[in-house]
């Protein structure tokens, strides 16, 4: 059956996502159409294509006990000297996807895997082009702001083309009643007495 490239990530909803991906073209990154715009959770991993159905359990548990939160990107950061990555920063929510890569690659699961940088949200808008570009990249979206109630992630394959495509998305936590007491409905009225 052979392997697949996977990645897992939260997508930068419209039109903050299309936006970015079109300044990062202009920037001169040729990988820029070929990645949506993302906060990564899994970075690019290969594995084995008859155990994408245990990872998508997996990931559908994760989802599962996850809860929305508010994602604000600010302001840009970079990764130079170390990587070539000019990056727009996460101001608020990191812990929660901090909690969630860890959760993701957990060292029980089917995709356990060390990283080899410590993580660090972020929006990659720029990434191995020359220092100049580099440099406007950080420069010019060094006063963009975007913010967005986040509710899932998304399962990515990268195609033998080098280009992500979405398998599946995974939403946040599972629909709930609200808390019933005895003799009540779900919208509170009583119930009339048998």
């Amino acid at each position: 059956m052979g392997t697949v490239t996977i990645g897992v990530s939260i997508a930068v909803p419209e039109p903050h996502g299309s936006l970015l991906q079109e300044r990062r073209a202009g920037f001169g990154d040729p990988a820029a159409h070929g990645i949506p715009t993302h906060i990564t959770l899994l970075p690019p991993t290969e594995v084995e294509a008859g155990g994408l159905s245990a990872i998508e359990a997996h990931l559908e548990e994760v989802a599962g006990r996850g809860r929305t939160f508010t994602m604000r990107l600010s302001g840009t950061g970079t990764f130079r000297p170390l990587s070539p990555v000019v990056f727009v920063q996460v101001a608020e929510g990191a812990e929660s996807c901090a909690r969630l890569q860890e959760q993701v690659r957990d060292a029980s699961g089917p995709v356990a895997r060390e990283l080899q940088f410590p993580y660090h949200p972020h929006v990659t808008v720029a990434h191995g082009i020359a220092d100049d570009a580099m440099d406007h990249a950080f420069e010019e979206l060094a006063g963009y702001e975007a913010s967005w109630p986040c509710n899932g992630f998304a399962l990515y394959e990268q195609g033998a083309d080098g280009v992500w495509r979405k398998l599946r998305d995974f939403t946040f936590g599972k629909p709930t009643l609200p808390a019933q007491g005895p003799g009540r409905t779900a919208r509170g009225r009583r119930l009339p007495a048998r």
